[in-house]
């Protein structure tokens, strides 16, 4: 008989409380560093209050990976509860939580060989996604190397596009990848960015903001095809009303089977700024 799986992913992925302890997955938190202050996204800091915050610091905030001793600690404990752990965490190329898990793992003196690190090659709900999908497999009795399995096979079936007021947060964080082309025109355009191979990359421009937030269902339709179930998140920064009033034109335009209104955390806030609108999507699983 095989051994319990516990699931871990990071707080990027911002699945919603609920269905976190609901499927037994484990968080880490990055870090939200503003001037002398660092906060655990989304347990010291909850995005609201992140907003509230922005609109009026003369300081920008800074983003940090989840640290190696709160990586070592939590995988310490599962072990010592005879888990084995699938850590499903942000891309390497946008973070570097997945080096503090391999080190983290490097630091620990028994159990390594049951720890499993995987990269998303995504953050947001696609991230999300995959831990719930995977969490829910555990939960069913899935062996570690189903549950893999099933990780890859949710990393090829789930994506985010998403639209931003501005590129200035991206480009001051440095995670603007494919994107910097529209950098000079970001007065002028909204542009609809994607995180794929693993970085934010540049997927077109559109002339208003609600263009662009129907130009992102429309690349969603487009790209799951004929593939189902169908599950559906919001993406928003401080931008519930048009996230929900994309979302509920989704709901009418294809035949969702879950439905997900997510936020993206404060972290990820701090790239993306606010009045970001998108959906993420896991299909075909």
């Amino acid at each position: 008989m095989s051994r319990k799986v516990a699931i871990i992913t990071d707080s990027t992925g911002y699945i919603p409380e609920e269905l976190v302890a609901k499927h037994n997955i484990t968080v880490l938190p990055l870090e939200v560093i503003w001037g002398n202050e660092t906060f655990k996204d989304g347990v010291d800091i909850s995005p609201s209050e992140f907003y509230s915050r922005l609109q009026t610091s003369k300081i920008m905030p800074s983003t940090s990976q989840v640290t190696i001793p709160y990586m070592q600690d939590t995988f310490e404990r599962l072990i010592a509860e005879d888990y084995d752990i699938l850590g499903i965490f942000i891309s390497a190329g946008l973070s570097g939580t997945i080096n503090s898990a391999v080190q983290g793992r490097a630091a620990m003196k028994t159990g390594q060989d049951r720890i499993h690190i995987f990269d998303s090659m995504q953050t947001s709900m696609p991230l999300g996604f995959q831990a719930l999908v995977t969490a829910r497999a555990a939960q069913d009795g899935a062996s570690i190397d189903d549950c893999l399995a099933l990780a890859k096979k949710a990393r090829e079936n789930s994506a985010v596009y998403f639209a931003v007021d501005t590129l200035e947060f991206l480009h001051r964080g440095g995670r603007i990848g494919g994107a910097k082309r529209f950098f000079g025109t970001a007065m002028k355009v909204k542009p609809i960015l994607s995180v794929q191979e693993g970085l934010v990359t540049s997927v077109e421009s559109v002339r208003t903001t609600k263009k662009a937030h129907l130009r992102v269902l429309e690349i969603i339709k487009e790209e799951i095809g004929d593939r189902t179930p169908i599950r559906i998140a919001t993406i928003q920064a401080n931008a519930e009303n048009e996230a929900n009033a994309l979302l509920e034109l989704a709901q009418k335009e294809m035949d969702i089977t879950e439905v997900i209104y997510s936020q993206v955390s404060p972290v990820i806030g701090t790239h993306v700024g606010p009045g970001t609108v998108g959906l993420a999507y896991l299909a075909g699983i």
